[in-house]
């Protein structure tokens, strides 16, 4: 059994670094580094949809310095190496708030979901500037601007109004770094999500590691309630 969504939240970049003997800043590259890594390695194993936790809402909190370094990150990660992820037949989508995002980086992002659009080789979605509860209450700000009735509201058509509606449900959630939660990581499609905590930080985990992950995951029973 394999699970047709996961979800990665990729703990300790500056732990690694730090263990290491290198700067923050060289943790956050090397977790870039891993995402590709273990996205290709997921893609490869037959995963169709991979979502990659990479920056919160409550990041923001974080040094000036270290935020305007990870902006950049991102911009330069999605200008030079959307062309390989195009290649390989992978679809890019970004799930979270505009709002508060550069000119360049917004523009990255368009120009990286532009280009992919009609892939089908695989999804790899990446939650940026991102928070389960914010999720929750734009869709309902959106359903009341569209007019929806009280006694209109159901689980279904919520999930229609979700950031990016058309990825399914999580199957399973990853999170490295010995952290024990999902920081309201994809709340709504989190629901009936099984869950994986690996000890390694993330810039050290391996596609070696994700198969294990798969392979605890194939041996639950998922239950959805019954």
């Amino acid at each position: 059994m394999l699970p047709r969504h996961v979800g990665i939240i990729p703990d300790g970049n500056r732990r690694w670094a730090k263990a290491n003997g290198l700067s923050s800043f060289e943790g956050h590259q090397a977790g870039v580094d891993a995402l590709k890594r273990i996205c290709y390695a997921g893609l490869d194993e037959g995963i169709k949809t991979i979502t990659y936790f990479a920056f919160s809402s409550e990041n923001w909190q974080r040094t000036p310095d270290e935020v305007k370094y990870l902006m950049e990150l991102f911009v330069n990660k999605l200008t030079n190496e959307i062309a390989e992820v195009h290649e390989k037949d992978v679809r890019f989508r970004m799930l979270g708030s505009r709002q508060g995002l550069g000119k360049r980086l917004l523009a990255a992002i368009d120009r990286a979901e532009e280009l992919t659009s009609k892939n089908t080789g695989g999804t790899l979605a990446i939650c940026l500037n991102y928070g389960g509860e914010q999720e929750l209450a734009d869709a309902a700000a959106d359903m009341i601007r569209a007019g929806v009735k009280p006694d209109e509201v159901t689980p279904e058509l919520l999930a229609q109004y979700l950031y990016v509606p058309e990825l399914p449900p999580l199957d399973l959630i990853i999170r490295t770094s010995g952290e024990h939660r999902i920081s309201g990581f994809m709340l709504y499609r989190s629901a009936y999500a099984e869950l994986y905590f690996a000890e390694k930080h993330w810039p050290d985990f391996s596609a070696d590691d994700l198969a294990a992950a798969l392979q605890d995951y194939a041996k639950r029973k998922r239950r959805f309630g019954v």
